[in-house]
């Protein structure tokens, strides 16, 4: 691992970054040398292709490349004489759940063979802010599980040691960003699938409260469950890329109420005093969180003491989300198999999966949709006491790689359990709920802890984390592989 870049300097003592170094600049970072004329938006991209084809073969981050279109792209960004969106010529990568046109959508399996024709919404925000998309990320097949491995893809590996697992679903991304082959990539939360990749690869991720995000062409992700996003290096990072895809669509069956500011003010909003909730208690039964999570809570806790919050140890009495949660999670998954081409193909824990959600109709989703309204209902009420609740991402260290290797569907499911015992709750709940980087544990792998702020409220949980950034910085830290 290594700390703060060894910037060269020009004979004025203006420091010059390396270009190592500017692919950890992150999205901010990045869009200002394009946009100051310090590099070129196709050497930029070219740098993160060259990154990509020298680490990808170890860390298994991306299921495609699009090298010559995306230098292509590149060279219209730099062409470009008018009006500059936020991301103009910065390189992304999407997880491949995402449409794209001319690639094709394989939800980390080989059902699929077809290329898309057209963007999703998420994809044409993107390109109208200026992106470019270098390739899409691997993820376990339908986003199932949390860590990113597929009998058609194969191990993928966490940039800070590479017998361990990035977490999943949105592994690929988490890799890809923790590693500095791309600034940032799109992620998906079903159930904790951005929060945990963050969480073990030292990454930003802010799950958006439902309906922030358009998840069109689809109507929904997972029902209610689902949600998409960046991971980042930074929160301004992941502030600008919310300010370029949030809002919905006519087709989008969940939206969020406005936001009180852009996300990018919010993050350089002087915080006013919040009241902080500390709780270690997991939403799952049976479940012990490692010490070293719940010492990083506390760490946080005081630190937030510290810059004047009221900090006190709550109770949130969380409900049992398994009839809220089971459902809709087997009914997305269903209603994501069914868009595949060739079903025989997926994946024989899937096929199981599938068995046995064909039990779960739409009748049943949808009383499972409004169980988990009252399931809200209830988690709320922890916000009547505080402004932010503190509590662990995951109650476990980042696995060892091939975890689920050999199991059926249902022990997979039950190995799974546990790294869910803090996230998906606020699935359920719709709520905005961040993974933030909170030092390094004594295994040498990043810690973290989860803000989670009451619905619609994602500029409070960026103004918190932002001031906690500014105290504790943590976007310079480097996993050593990725060097």
């Amino acid at each position: 691992m290594t700390t703060e870049p060894d910037d060269s300097r020009r004979a004025d003592g203006v420091a010059v970054v390396r270009r190592d170094d500017l692919q950890f600049a992150g999205v901010a970072g990045q869009a200002a040398a394009i946009a100051s004329g310090e590099i070129s938006s196709r050497d930029l991209v070219a740098a993160a292709l060259e990154r990509i084809q020298r680490h990808d073969r170890r860390l298994n981050a991306f299921t495609a490349v699009s090298a010559e279109r995306a230098l292509a792209e590149a060279e219209e960004r730099d062409a470009h004489t008018g009006e500059r969106g936020r991301l103009h010529g910065v390189p992304i990568a999407v997880k491949d759940e995402v449409d794209i046109a001319g690639e094709v959508t394989t939800f980390g399996g080989r059902g699929n063979r077809s290329s898309c024709g057209s963007d999703s919404e998420l994809g044409r925000r993107l390109r109208a802010a200026g992106a470019v998309i270098v390739g899409k990320t691997t993820m376990p097949e339908f986003g199932q599980w949390p860590v990113t491995e597929s009998s058609t893809y194969g191990i993928t590996r966490n940039p800070w040691d590479l017998d361990r697992s990035p977490g999943g679903s949105s592994g690929g991304t988490a890799a890809a960003v923790a590693a500095g082959l791309v600034p940032a990539g799109i992620g998906g939360d079903g159930g904790g699938s951005i929060r945990i990749p963050s969480a073990f690869c030292g990454l930003y991720g802010l799950k958006p409260q439902r309906g922030r995000v358009s998840t069109a062409p689809a109507a929904h992700l997972w029902w209610a469950l689902g949600t998409v996003g960046p991971l980042t290096r930074s929160v301004l990072d992941s502030a600008i890329i919310y300010d370029v895809i949030r809002g919905s669509t006519a087709g989008d069956r969940f939206r969020a109420e406005d936001p009180d500011s852009s996300f990018v003010a919010a993050v350089h909003m002087e915080p006013r005093r919040m009241r902080i909730g500390v709780s270690v208690a997991p939403t799952t039964r049976g479940v012990r969180p490692e010490p070293e999570h719940v010492a990083a809570v506390w760490t946080i806790a005081n630190v937030l003491d510290s810059l004047g919050h009221q900090v006190e140890e709550v109770d949130p009495d969380y409900p049992d989300i398994a009839t809220a949660f089971v459902p809709q999670f087997l009914g997305g998954v269903r209603a994501e198999a069914d868009l595949v081409e060739d079903p025989r193909l997926l994946e024989r824990r899937t096929r199981q999966g599938l068995r046995i959600g064909a039990r779960v109709t739409p009748r049943v989703v949808e009383w499972s949709i409004r169980q988990g309204g009252k399931m809200a209902a209830r988690a709320n009420q922890i916000f009547d006491r505080c402004d932010i609740l503190l509590t662990p991402v995951t109650p476990h260290r980042p696995p060892q790689v091939g975890m689920l290797d050999g199991l059926g569907f249902l022990k997979s499911a039950w190995r799974s359990q546990p790294a869910t015992a803090y996230t998906a709750l606020w699935n359920v709940t719709g709520n905005p709920a961040a993974s933030v980087p909170a030092g390094i544990a004594s295994d040498g792998l990043p810690l973290a802890v989860q803000l989670v702020a009451r619905p619609h409220h994602e500029t409070t949980i960026l103004t918190l984390s932002a001031q906690l950034e500014r105290e504790r910085p943590w976007a310079h830290l480097r996993p050593g592989p990725s060097r």
